[in-house]
Parts: structure tokens; C-alpha cells; sequence
């Protein structure tokens, strides 16, 4: 067949859509303290998300927080990387993914007196990421992590239940362990939310860690296919 003829075919013919190979997400947290930024992408290798698969994940982060709990508090900035490779197992609309590869953190402090300071510092991170629907209705998303970076772990996990709009409800519960630093979060999430071509999370709740007292946190996340 003439090559001018098979493009002439194709064009009368319905195009296909290509498969979604990439989901772009960030998220903002806030808390009385603190505020974190984040910006990130995860795309198959080959093939795209709806069946298993090689991937890469890369985000990035920053912060903003309070150095110390009384006066001169002075303010601490913090800026975070990854960038990680895992295989994803896709079963219907369920998934399970792991992760490995780098991890970076830079940290200045400014104090009100007296000099400053700038640190730097590499690791490495092992992640997994699930996302499940074990029963018509019901939803739980779970992710964990564990970084040679003062030897962090952190974990969360989120139930959730179909709602008349469409979106999923339920509680949260998050974890951080980081050296001589804790934090336990309990809270409510709303999960699935669609607006302006884009997938939305909500939750808030109560968090308490080992350096400050009890406080309210918030989040807000989002995901966009492509």
C-alpha cells in the first residue's frame, strides 16, 4: 500500500487514545508551626498506568517551619528530593508499588542572633505506595517509607467509604519517626473529589508531636492524569 494511502487511512479512521502514562500530583500542608509545598510526577516506562509495570517517581518539596519551640524562635528552611524507580502490580482498580532509590534534604536556619547555617544531606529511600478497593463502596489508601536520612519512617493509612457525590470519607491516621522526633497525626480525609479536570484530597485533624504540644493540621492534595 502506497504510503500516502495508508496516512489517508488513518486520518478517515477514529483516532485511539493513548494510554495515560502519567499522573502529576502536589500537595500543602499546614499546621500552627509549619507549612510544606510539594510538586511531583510518577510515569510508566513503557506501556501505560492501567497495567503493571516499571516506574519512575520523582518529587519535590519545601518548608517553612519555626527552629525552636520558645522565643528567639528563628525559622528553619527546608527544601527535599527523590528520585525513585519501582515496579507497580495493577489488579482492576487496585494497586501496589515499590519503590527505591535517592533522597536529599538541604536545611538553613536563620537565627535572629548570631550566625547562621546550612546543611546538606544524601540517602537513600525505600517506599510503597497502595491503593485498594476490597469491598463495592470502600477504598483504603496506605503508603510508607523508610530513609536513611536520620533514619526516618513514616506511614500513613486511610479507609474510606463511598459517598452519594461520588467521593470517598473516612478516617487517617499518619506516623513519623525521625531520631529523637515524633509525630502521630489522627484525622478525617475526603478523597476522589473531581473539579477542574483534576482529582482533590481533603483532611484535617489533630496532630501531637514530641517537640510541641497538641495542634490542628490540614492538608490538601491533588492529581492530574495525562
Amino acid at each position: 500500500m502506497p504510503l500516502f494511502a495508508a496516512w489517508a487511512e488513518s486520518d478517515d479512521a477514529e483516532a485511539e487514545p493513548s494510554p495515560l502514562s502519567m499522573v502529576i500530583f502536589g500537595s500543602m500542608e499546614a499546621g500552627p508551626t509549619k507549612t510544606f509545598l510539594s510538586v511531583g510526577m510518577k510515569r510508566a516506562l513503557g506501556g501505560g498506568l492501567a497495567q503493571s509495570g516499571f516506574r519512575l517517581f520523582v518529587k519535590a518539596g519545601g518548608s517553612q517551619e519555626e527552629t525552636r519551640r520558645r522565643p528567639p524562635r528563628g525559622t528553619t528552611y527546608k527544601a527535599e528530593s527523590q528520585a525513585l524507580i519501582g515496579y507497580e502490580w495493577r489488579i482492576g482498580d487496585s494497586f501496589l508499588a515499590l519503590y527505591a532509590g535517592s533522597d536529599f534534604q538541604s536545611e538553613q536556619r536563620l537565627e535572629p542572633f548570631g550566625p547562621s547555617s546550612v546543611e546538606a544531606r544524601y540517602g537513600a529511600r525505600l517506599q510503597a505506595d497502595l491503593w485498594s478497593t476490597p469491598a463495592p463502596g470502600m477504598m483504603l489508601q496506605a503508603s510508607a517509607y523508610a530513609s536513611t536520612l536520620n533514619g526516618r519512617l513514616w506511614a500513613r493509612a486511610a479507609p474510606g467509604w463511598q459517598v452519594p457525590f461520588g467521593f470517598y470519607a473516612g478516617p487517617e491516621i499518619e506516623a513519623y519517626r525521625e531520631r529523637d522526633y515524633r509525630k502521630l497525626r489522627l484525622g478525617l480525609h475526603l478523597t476522589g473529589l473531581r473539579l477542574l479536570g483534576l482529582e482533590w484530597r481533603l483532611s484535617g485533624g489533630w496532630q501531637q508531636a514530641s517537640d510541641r504540644p497538641s495542634a490542628f493540621y490540614a492538608t490538601l492534595g491533588l492529581h492530574w492524569l495525562r
